[in-house]
């Protein structure tokens, strides 16, 4: 684990004497305790003796030792919010140095804050500290640091401060650690939530249909249906009763593994029960897997069994029907479901126009595809990447190059984030053509387009999509700049994954241009850190 005990503040040199001085005038203060004015003072002298890092602060100990409270404390911490190795450094200082005995107001605000700030390693060591000045943590900071473990997909943190509050005999309601449970499954460790399930909740509290439900939603995701069925069969056992998100959940796990007959069937399983009743979900998710196979006639025949059953289509039900008309080159027949969307009260979206035009282009009829370009912008509603994508697409395919590269310069205006798919078929047809002059011009915008995703991800924390895109670019010969690399390394490295920032250092190291200083750029870094990896 990294130490902050390296770090160095600023030298000063000030005469001890000037120091004793300066603190025996302010202890000799007349009056009991401090007023407001006396206490700021005192901050802002604890804040600075400290900061400067004196050569002796010896002078000044009994002074600090007799005048340093807890509510003091805290505000001089506090002064350090933008360097909070400092305020770290100053609170282990004040306990070893000082006996100060810290409140857990303080212990609260700086662990949330370090939380806060991805230091989740120094958060960890000022819980303990926290129990060793004495403090018992409540539910609230308890929930807070595990939920902020779990984001950061520090699942050993999060275990073992779930097992040091067991420990301590402390209670987790169910709710907490359904909370836990979905977060874990969000972030697709379902291993780890089944695992959790059966080391602490099944133990400690009584799991609900709540539980279950999150359990199954991410078995099926992971497409072991098998288990989730198997979850579903232990439910009664705890007393709790399958619903409809239940359901919903294994039909739709089925769906994705393509065992059709299984969803229908418990479907049908689901229309004849007395607890509960199919809702759109339940039928929209059996009629996508029709459509995604290409049995349209099925899934038109259960679309029609759901309206006769009192079951609204919402728009999701529709655009599924079109799309998969669409790419069947049934364009008579995807029309007609676009006309009964206002029978039901359903306004088309992105995803039904997108559906539409991808249908025309896939049986040839660019230029429909196009008119419908036009209605859905008239109705000032925004395309989105795989609207753009299927019409440059198209256009390339009929060597349409230039109305291609007019969709790609409109990008520049949109909201639409350019996706590097988009740029291929571009550069390949005008390569193919003989014009390669404007193919190097596309290619130098891909590549902004690549910084510009790298570091979005980046800034949300998702580094394993900004690597694969990292990797992505250099396949295709794009060369990352500084800019996307000291963003890539930087955050590599706030995330604690320095081995990753070394492995895109040997990645680049090959590139003469920008490897080499990129390189540098990364050792700097990780010096600065002083983060210890393996060679």
């Amino acid at each position: 684990m990294t130490t902050l005990l390296s770090f160095t503040p600023r030298p000063l040199r000030v005469r001890a004497s000037a120091i004793a001085s300066i603190t025996n005038l302010h202890f000799h203060t007349q009056g009991g305790s401090p007023n407001q004015e006396e206490e700021a003072w005192f901050v802002k002298l604890a804040s600075t003796l400290f900061f400067v890092n004196l050569r002796s602060l010896d002078p000044c100990l009994s002074y600090l030792r007799g005048k340093l409270t807890p509510s003091i404390a805290v505000e001089v911490i506090k002064r350090f919010k933008d360097v909070p190795e400092v305020g770290f450094k100053f609170l282990e200082f004040s306990r070893s140095n000082l006996s100060l005995i810290h409140c857990f107001g303080t212990y609260n605000w700086m662990i949330r804050s370090f939380c806060q700030m991805g230091m989740l390693d120094m958060a960890e060591l000022l819980f303990h500290y926290m129990r060793g000045d004495g403090h018992f943590p409540d539910g609230n900071l308890s929930w807070f640091m595990i939920t902020e473990f779990v984001r950061a997909r520090r699942f050993d943190l999060a275990g073992s401060l779930l097992s040091e509050l067991r420990a301590m005999g402390v209670q987790i309601s169910p709710f907490l650690y359904n909370n836990l449970l979905n977060e874990l499954v969000k972030s697709n460790q379902v291993q780890e939530a089944i695992i959790l399930f059966k080391e602490f909740l099944a133990l400690q509290a009584s799991p609900d249909t709540w539980t279950f439900n999150i359990l199954i939603r991410g078995l099926c995701r992971v497409r072991e249906v098998d288990k989730a069925f198997e979850f579903l069969n232990d439910m009664r056992s705890f007393g709790c009763l399958p619903d409809i998100v239940t359901y919903n959940s294994l039909i739709n796990g089925l769906c994705r593994i393509n065992d059709l007959d299984r969803g229908r069937g418990l479907l049908q399983e689901l229309q004849s029960s007395n607890d509960c009743s199919p809702d759109v979900i339940s039928y929209t998710s059996v009629i996508s897997a029709f459509s995604k196979s290409g049995q349209m006639e099925d899934a038109y025949i259960l679309f029609q069994e759901m309206i006769r059953t009192g079951v609204k289509p919402s728009t999701i039900t529709f655009n599924v029907l079109i799309d998969g008309y669409g790419k069947n080159s049934n364009m008579v027949a995807a029309e007609a479901i676009y006309e009964k969307m206002g029978h039901f009260g359903c306004s088309p979206d992105v995803v039904t126009f997108t559906s539409l035009i991808d249908g025309y282009c896939r049986s040839g009829q660019v230029n429909m595809g196009l008119k419908l370009w036009d209605a859905m912008r008239a109705r000032n509603m925004m395309p989105n990447s795989y609207t753009y994508s299927i019409l440059i697409n198209a256009l390339c395919k009929e060597n349409r190059l230039h109305e291609a590269r007019g969709f790609l310069n409109e990008l520049k205006s949109s909201n639409v984030v350019a996706r590097p798919f988009m740029y291929n078929p571009v550069i390949d047809g005008f390569c193919k053509a003989g014009n390669v002059n404007e193919a190097n011009l596309i290619v130098q915008e891909m590549e902004v387009t690549f910084t510009i995703l790298i570091v979005g991800h980046c800034m949300k924390g998702r580094m394993a999509d900004a690597i694969g895109i990292l990797n992505k670019m250099l396949t295709i010969g794009c060369a990352p700049d500084s800019i996307t690399i000291s963003s890539l390394t930087s955050c590599l490295l706030k995330a604690g994954m320095a081995s990753e920032a070394y492995r895109v250092k040997h990645m680049l190291v090959q590139d003469l241009n920008s490897g080499q200083s990129s390189c540098r750029k990364i050792d700097h870094l990780i010096r600065a850190r002083d983060i210890p990896v393996a060679a």
